[in-house]
């Protein structure tokens, strides 16, 4: 079915979360069924009425369940005599499910199957379903109704996209192609764009980025792009640690190509002092370097910060000394683990005349100065009868990753923590995931046997005390705990290009953690 309907608030919500925002920021809270009845019986019959009078308009349909409330039993018994009076209409099934899907409700596939048994060609409902069939870790058979979603609707450049995106773990060298392809046959369109960007986003081969990041510039032009634009941040990004005069030259051009971009002026200003404050440290003043890097402001969550922490303590070495540089980075990557920050600490350690060993031993005395006791926890179990508490695991490094079936970048990062959690096999490392949705307990137990992941699923209890294991009422939020029940790291989160991030921090709490 082709028809002028958006998708659901839900799946935009979700995807806009999952594959537009930094990692910093990609914690998203479950969907809520609205509970409150606000609307009167009167009102809910007329809109009955104007539903059985016009059973085709999904508008008609979402505003009775919107006052009805989804979670009523009347609205669902409504919508057994309406597909009963109805049979033709794949509309009426799709409202219910859609409205289910959009509250993260496992009541949703049902209908959703029904829409589609109805209308083979009903684009938004495969779409609908393929969503659905992430939430119980279905994902071969959620990439079949994706397929079914770009079959039936080939002009739609959405799903053209996600369809695409769902080769990417399977055949990488088949989704780079279908990558360009798409970029080429929606040269006019944001999917395009948005393709090219995630090309380059998740590669870690810095040539190759750069060339995908030039031809997004090439092809969906920043000023009328803004998947082209987020492009360009990142690729700004990436020339200000390896060559940051060009990062100078693409921030003027930026400039000029979104003149109502307030951002790009202050990145100008950013990459021409690191220009010059990587000049003034070549020619030894170090002092002069440091007075120009503590005058850049640079925003919260911008992504060079661990670049510019270098830089500091390459201005420290010249205008003090290593011990100095050493010591700056060590307090920095307490805060920012980073594996590029490691080296340069293990760089600097060994001018010192340290070894591997002493150099970790005192990235680990800083570490151990932070720490504090994880506040304690005892919840149920799914797979196994019976609690599991946190003291239970005392003696193990604890990966602890909030959750939930709903969660698009949970699901995103599951795969990276188990590719690395797999490599601590026979080591003393666990992994826990709590359920922060106890209503969408019902998808629990199948994804985890239908993904194959093998962290531990815990249901989170609401209002429960966490201390310092606090995820606000978001996930994913991540925690790393130490044999002794410690947290070492948090607030960091994994994905293609850091995994071996998170394999670093847990060999350190493995070789040292047992240590009081």
């Amino acid at each position: 079915m082709k028809t002028t309907l958006k998708y659901s608030v839900y799946v935009i919500s979700f995807l806009i979360i999952w594959l537009n925002q930094p990692a910093w920021a990609q914690t998203v809270t479950p969907a809520k069924a609205r509970k409150t009845i606000q609307a009167t019986p009167e009102e809910i019959k007329k809109l009955q009425t104007k539903v059985e009078a016009n059973p085709d308009s999904l508008n008609f349909h979402q505003a009775y369940i919107k006052a009805a409330g989804i979670e009523s039993p009347e609205v669902a018994a409504q919508y057994d005599v309406w597909m009963a009076k109805f049979p033709k209409s794949a509309i009426v099934p799709y409202a219910i499910g859609k409205s289910y899907a959009s509250a993260e409700s496992p009541k949703a596939k049902p209908y959703l199957l029904k829409a589609v048994k109805i209308d083979p060609k009903f684009t938004e409902a495969w779409g609908g379903l393929w969503e659905d069939a992430q939430r119980w870790g279905d994902f071969k058979g959620g990439d079949e109704y994706l397929k079914k979603a770009t079959e039936s609707d080939p002009s739609n450049a959405a799903y053209a996209f996600y369809y695409t995106m769902s080769f990417e773990k399977a055949d990488p060298a088949l989704y780079r192609q279908k990558i360009l392809d798409l970029a080429k046959r929606f040269p006019e369109n944001e999917r395009g764009a948005q393709g090219l960007y995630w090309l380059a986003e998740r590669s870690n081969d810095t040539p190759f980025r750069i060339k995908i990041y030039e031809q997004l510039k090439n092809s969906f032009l920043p000023g009328k792009f803004n998947w082209s634009n987020s492009g360009m941040s990142a690729y700004f990004t990436l020339l200000l640690d390896v060559d940051p005069e060009k990062a100078v030259a693409l921030a003027q051009e930026m400039v000029k190509l979104r003149a109502n971009d307030k951002s790009w002026p202050g990145q100008v200003t950013v990459a021409q002092n690191v220009v010059e404050a990587t000049k003034l440290i070549s020619e030894k003043k170090g002092a002069e370097a440091l007075t120009l890097i503590a005058s850049m402001k640079l925003p919260r969550y911008f992504p060079f910060k661990t670049g510019l922490s270098i830089l500091k303590a390459q201005a420290v070495a010249v205008s003090v000394n290593t011990t100095a540089a050493y010591d700056s980075l060590m307090v920095y990557f307490v805060k920012t683990p980073d594996v590029k920050l490691k080296k340069c600490i293990a760089d600097y350690g060994g001018a010192m005349g340290k070894n591997s060993i002493q150099v970790e031993a005192d990235i680990w005395k800083k570490l151990d100065a932070v720490s504090k006791q994880a506040t304690p926890f005892t919840l149920k179990r799914y797979l196994t009868p019976g609690m599991a508490s946190l003291s239970d695991y005392q003696g193990k490094v604890v990966l602890l990753t909030y959750w939930f079936p709903g969660c698009g970048p949970c699901r995103g990062e599951f795969p990276h923590f188990e590719k690395v959690i797999r490599e601590f096999k026979g080591k003393p490392v666990d992994y826990l995931g709590l359920n922060i949705a106890p209503e969408q307990n019902e998808y629990v137990i199948p994804f985890m046997k239908s993904s194959g992941y093998s962290f531990t699923p815990l249901e989170d209890v609401k209002g429960r005390v966490k201390g310092n294991i606090d995820n606000g009422s978001a996930a994913p939020v991540n925690f790393l705990i130490d044999q002794q029940g410690r947290i070492i790291f948090s607030d960091f989160s994994i994905n293609e290009t850091n995994e071996d991030q998170l394999e670093m921090m847990i060999n350190l709490i493995l070789a040292h953690g047992n240590k009081a």
